[in-house]
Order: structure tokens, then sequence, then C-alpha cells
């Protein structure tokens, strides 16, 4: 697939790096440099290259949302026309100093995210495994017993894409339901990131939750 990548930071540069890798034609953008998307597009070691987010969302077929909620409008923007293109977000809806989520209980971010492009296809995925999990689980993803991961979206067929790049990256994909079960996931994700950065087992610790699911 092509994937373009919106946010080229943490866990858009290791997403991007893990898609390309797999197979996939991807373009990062949206970094804090023009050098460091140039870099990543090296380092990825597959069919990579940096761009603009207008760039990477032209002729995507898949495109990753990674940015803080704070830069969602500005990435947006800069992306220009997204109707209908499957749209992955794993950005959390976090207020500037990263301390709590700013849309919860009644909506979510990604419910929020499709009412600002109302004609793209948003799936929720990702946001509920740290950064630092993805490149051990994309190493070991032949093993038989896969760790899993949760995903959901109102569309089937863009489900059908985000399951692939899930497996792509090593993980069992567990469909959740429709956009709406974001409302559960994403507290979910931030109770993990949580326990992954300040408890003593580290990232392994989310690994293992995310086991728990199956």
């Amino acid at each position: 697939m092509r994937v373009g990548i919106l946010g080229s930071g943490l866990m858009g540069g290791k997403l991007g790096t893990l898609f390309a890798r797999a197979g996939h034609q991807v373009v990062f953008s949206y970094a804090r440099s023009k050098e460091k998307l140039n870099k990543l597009a090296k380092d990825a070691k597959g069919n990579a290259r940096a761009g603009t987010p207008r760039e990477a969302a032209q002729d995507a077929d898949a495109l990753l949302l990674a940015v803080h909620w704070l830069r969602m409008d500005d990435v947006l923007r800069e992306a220009g026309d997204l109707s209908g293109k499957v749209i992955l977000t794993c950005s959390l809806p976090m207020n500037a100093d990263d301390t709590g989520l700013v849309i919860g209980r009644t909506t979510s971010g990604a419910e929020e995210l499709a009412k600002k492009v109302p004609k793209a296809k948003v799936v929720c995925a990702f946001n509920t495994v740290p950064s630092e999990v993805f490149f051990g689980v994309y190493e070991a993803r032949r093993k038989a017993a896969k760790p899993s991961l949760v995903y959901c979206g109102d569309d089937s067929r863009s489900k059908e894409i985000a399951a692939e790049l899930i497996r792509d990256v090593g993980f069992d994909p567990v469909d959740a339901g429709p956009l709406r079960i974001a409302r559960y996931t994403e507290p979910f994700a931030l109770l993990i990131g949580q326990l992954a950065y300040e408890g003593e087992a580290g990232p392994e610790l989310a690994y293992r939750f995310e086991r728990f699911s199956e």
C-alpha cells in the first residue's frame, strides 16, 4: 500500500519505518525539520521518502495521523482535501502539558477528528501501545502467539486496511467495534502509557497488558 505519515515524531516515525520495512510505500511528513524527514526515509531501509503533508496524502491508500492534538488542525490544513481517504489515528486528545484528556466521556478524539474530515474514513488504532514496543513486536511477528491490538471504526473496508497494517507491525488485530468505542480505548491508552513510562517494568508491562486482551 501507499501509506502517508502525517506527523513523523516518535509514533509516526517508528510506525512509518515498520510499514516501509513491511513492503509498503511510505511518505514521511510533518516533522520539526526536513533533515529529520530525510533521515527517517533513509533509515527506514524500504520504499520510503520525505514529503509534505499534501504529498503524503495525495495518492495514499491509508494515512497515519500521529500528531499532538494541538497540531491537529494545522496538519489537516496542510494535507488538503482528505475526502475518501482512510485515516488511522493514534493521536490522543491531550492538553498542552500532556497531563490529561481534553475530550472524553460522551465522545472521543477519534470521533471529533471524523467531524473535522467528514468525507474521510477514520479508524482509531495503535494508540494503546507505547512506541518503544513496536520494533520488538515487529521483529518477533512470526511467532505463534502475538500480542493483540484493538482498533475501531465505522467503515468495514477501512478497518480491513487497518487490520492489514496492524498485522504487518506484528500484532493480532482485534476489532473493537464502531468508532465510538474510542471513548473507552483512549483513556485506556493513557493508563497503559503511564504504566509503561512510570512503572518499573517499562514498555514490557504495556506489552503484557496487550496480551491480556486476547
